[in-house]
């Protein structure tokens, strides 16, 4: 069970990972239209009246896929793939070892530490000044 849960949560660090990464995406395309803006301005200035108008009207604030613009597509990330795959990863850790997460990593650390030793505690709790 724990290493089955372990998996889960091995899992859920990838969607985490790639929710991020999703958020890079989402900024970075936001960035690069703000930049061709200023673009387009510069290119006026500099006399391309015709360039920099196709450029306006046929880039500038361009959706990145049919129909969205970034924040749409990290909206629809949360509201289906994300929040089911979180509701799972919680539904199973309450379901088979009352909530608790992190059980290999609490094993592991419960293994290496040095007991009695400064910063060796079990937990934050256990610290004393």
């Amino acid at each position: 069970t724990i290493e089955a849960l372990g998996k889960l949560s091995e899992a859920l660090e990838c969607v985490e990972e790639a929710r991020g990464l999703l958020y890079t995406f989402h900024r970075r395309s936001g960035e690069a239209d703000f930049l061709l803006g200023d673009a387009v301005d510069l290119l006026r200035e500099a006399g391309q009246d015709a360039l920099a108008d196709r450029i306006d009207r046929q880039l500038v604030g361009q959706n990145v896929l049919e129909g969205r613009w970034t924040f749409q597509i990290v909206e629809e990330y949360d509201d289906t793939y994300y929040s089911l795959f979180k509701e799972f990863d919680q539904l199973a850790r309450d379901e088979l070892v009352g909530g608790r997460r992190h059980l290999f990593e609490a094993e592991l650390k419960e293994a290496r530490r040095t007991h009695g030793a400064p910063h060796h505690s079990a937990a934050p709790a256990d610290e004393s000044p």
